[in-house]
């Protein structure tokens, strides 16, 4: 009865002693916007709310003791806060919450608008990062590049292929730098036969940020000629060590990061993965012989050796592999049986600020690319190597805060060898259809001012830029200027013109076909632009553009044709030349709201008009890549605080079919004009759901999405077939891609 009576009196004690409250505020680490809908709650007790609009929770009439406080919501890494109350103490938060492609942090990034790249010297730039990034990357992929293929003015009329066109221009001439480095093939994929397939190697989780200059882009980015795509990784946690397990329709993965060394002066960051696409293209098309797979794995290494000075080191090693033995008996003696590709990464960089108006940035990197084809007998029919050893160093110098000037140097050492042959039945030698091999020096440096005066309601960039290669002893020097003007009522004009120098790959200057004199083709690009802030976190914008390219390299021989009504029958090695030049214009016209809460998305249209002429033949024609139509449209919602819908639809009005073809009856023909027949038109709409839950220590994420909603039949071009030289009759494959295919995928994050 004593114990009872205590009991029932300590009780009364605690139920007298002055209730404590917990409150604060949560915000997005990138951009530092107030984040609603965002589940707060108190580990192991009936304690919790959901954030406000303001991003404000309150959590009132808590007892006194020792709490753990954990905040989440889908698309966002879980926070924990360890905490002790007293007996009527009030208990306020800043909880910083991190997209989960993002670094983990307790600090804000500051940006002025949602909508600017880091460095607001191009004027022509998209910025894709957070959740929308990871949504668009499918669950099927879950990949960064095609995250980038539903960005306004982006057509991609594939499935299975990573790379994308701009504005008329195919993926060679669209440049892709990997934290200042520029890659060449980073690819899963098949390298040196016709193919239509790729995956993108470096992995999307490790990935903070895109950037996409469209045109007249800045100086510091060399040796491409249409575009730019800016990939930025991110560090690892540095404040505890985490890892996460993922699983999808096509690959697994695992995760790991935490702190390196003491006082968060460093972190550290692995992963890796493995595919098994070949389970869904043996469902989804059950005629298929390809039996594709990839694996990779990679890191990244951060470390602060005094406050002024900080190292990275990024590493990846990936391997593609086509097995298609089991089918054989179907197969010719120059198809591809087995093949490889291999791929791997090394990027060791230095930023230092020596001074507080000084920054200089250094990387060393060095890649390396392998393949080996084979036919059913084992024989070679083509290998190659790529090889490159980079350096270069970029320095950003504040004259003060509305005049920085940045200067950079570039130095790149290559090695490529490459050769292709084919077999004939009746002869036991092949025929050599194309080899190279060569080394050469690319050298290129920049210098640029800036200058940002009326309190950044104008911002005016000029530059230019100097490029030599050793092979063909060329030295180009190209100049940019671009400025953007800021008027009250919330409209923004941005101008730029610039001039771009791309080089010849080392692989054609050294061919059998090539020649060590062909030129770099040369590229004039003009943008005019107006957008409207319909405040803070909404735009519209238009976009003007004109690019007239120069000196392309061409194989104006290469496709079979009539000529003066006979069959003009290509040589057996036709050579490349310097004989195409051409024009792109167009507009793009796009709405877009970017924000953590509730809606976030764009909807998007672009018209252009890609034209070549062939110095050789004087043929015109449009670009293998010419859409005149391209319609992108995604839309995220973040529905309660463990669901997050979104959905993606793309219209590509089609790119012509490669070659000199017409269609009579329903069958191909050979004709006298090139590329004017064209795809049917693309049409795709993904649909996705994020699902999470949370527990104590714990998070789990499911993934569920449905490619091809409206199972719409889509097709691509495969390959020319040959003809018949007495009807004219010619041959094309055109292949199906995805029907309509759900898809799950699943996280485990702790």
């Amino acid at each position: 009865m004593k114990f009872l009576a205590l009991l029932c009196a300590g009780t009364a004690l605690l139920a007298a002693q002055p209730a404590a409250e917990v409150r604060g505020n949560v915000v997005d680490a990138r951009g530092g916007e107030a984040l609603s809908n965002v589940a707060v709650q108190l580990v192991g007790s009936p304690y919790r709310a959901t954030t406000g609009n303001d991003g404000r929770f309150r959590i009132a009439a808590i007892p006194p003791g020792d709490y753990v406080l954990n905040v989440s919501t889908v698309g966002y890494h879980l926070v924990k806060k360890s905490f002790h109350l007293d007996p009527g103490e009030t208990k306020d938060f800043e909880v910083i919450l991190s997209p989960e492609t993002f670094r983990q942090t307790d600090t804000v990034e500051v940006k002025e608008s949602p909508f600017e790249p880091a460095r607001q010297d191009s004027p022509s730039a998209l910025v894709l990062g957070g959740n929308d990034a990871k949504n668009l990357a499918s669950v099927l992929a879950d990949d960064p590049l095609r995250a980038v293929q539903g960005l306004p003015g982006v057509s991609s009329n594939s499935d299975f292929d990573a790379r994308f066109s701009l504005r008329g221009a195919d993926f060679s001439r669209i440049g892709l730098f990997l934290d200042n480095v520029l890659l060449h093939s980073p690819f899963h994929m098949l390298e040196g036969q016709q193919v239509n397939g790729s995956a993108t190697a470096f992995n999307g989780d490790m990935v903070e940020e895109l950037e996409l200059h469209e045109g007249a882009f800045p100086v510091r980015y060399g040796d491409r000629s249409a575009g730019v795509l800016d990939v930025h990784t991110r560090d690892g946690n540095r404040n505890k060590n985490t890892f996460r397990i993922a699983a999808s329709a096509s690959n697994a993965g695992f995760m790991a990061e935490g702190p390196f060394g003491g006082d968060k002066r460093g972190s550290w960051m692995v992963a890796a993965r493995k595919s098994y696409l070949q389970y869904i293209f043996e469902r989804t098309f059950p005629d298929t012989s390809y039996i594709f797979g990839f694996e990779d794995v990679q890191g990244r290494l951060t470390y602060d050796l005094t406050p002024k000075n900080n190292i990275t080191l990024y590493v990846l090693e990936s391997y593609s592999a086509l097995d298609r033995h089991q089918n054989t008996s179907s197969l010719g003696i120059n198809s591809l049986i087995n093949a490889g590709y291999h791929y791997t990464l090394a990027n060791l960089g230095w930023r230092t600020s020596p001074t507080k108006t000084l920054m200089i940035v250094n990387h060393a990197a060095w890649m390396r690319e392998k393949y080996d084809n084979y036919n059913k007998q084992q024989l070679p029919l083509g290998a190659g190597f790529y090889g490159e050893w980079v350096w270069n160093t970029d320095a950003t110098w504040m004259w003060n805060k509305q005049t920085p000037f940045d200067a950079g140097w570039t130095f790149r050492r290559l090695r490529s060898s490459s050769s292709a042959v084919q077999y004939q039945t009746n002869s036991p030698l092949p025929r050599l259809l194309d080899r190279s091999d060569g080394t050469a020096a690319r050298e290129g440096g920049y210098a640029q001012q800036s200058w940002m005066p009326l309190q950044g309601m104008l911002h005016f960039t000029a530059g230019v830029r100097w490029d030599h290669h050793s092979t063909d002893r060329v030295t180009a020097v190209s100049p940019q200027v671009s400025v953007s003007i800021a008027l009250p009522t919330g409209t923004r004009v941005n101008l730029g013109f610039g001039q771009y120098v791309q080089y010849p790959e080392l692989s054609v200057l050294t061919s059998i076909l090539g020649n060590r004199g062909l030129l770099p083709t040369r590229s004039n690009q003009l943008i005019a632009a107006v957008e409207q802030r319909l405040g803070a976190r909404t735009r519209l914008r238009a976009e003007y553009y004109d690019r007239v390219d120069r000196d392309l390299v061409y194989q104006p021989l290469y496709d079979p044709r009539l000529v003066n009504g006979k069959v003009f029958v290509p040589p057996p090695n036709p050579l490349y030349l310097n004989s195409l030049r051409g024009y792109s214009r167009g507009f793009e016209f796009f709405v877009q709201r970017s924000s953590a809460n509730k809606f976030t998305g764009w909807v998007s249209y672009a018209f252009g008009r890609t034209a070549m002429r062939d110095g050789v033949t004087l043929d015109r024609f449009p670009s293998d890549y010419d859409q005149r139509h391209t319609f992108n449209i995604y839309g995220g919602y973040r529905l309660k605080p463990t669901v997050n819908l979104s959905v993606k639809m793309s219209y590509g009005s089609g790119f012509p079919i490669p070659g000199y073809l017409t269609m009579v009856n329903g069958l191909y023909y050979l004709t006298t004009i090139r590329n004017q027949l064209r795809m049917q038109a693309y049409e795709r709409t993904d649909f996705r759901v994020n699902k999470s839950w949370t527990r104590d220590k714990w998070k789990f994420t499911l993934f569920g999405e449905v490619v091809n909603l409206t199972n719409r039949t889509n097709y691509i071009y495969d390959s020319f077939d040959g003809y018949n030289s007495q009807t004219h009759q010619a041959y094309v494959t055109l292949d199906t891609m995805f029907p309509i295919l759900p898809s799950v995928g699943v996280v485990f994050e702790r």
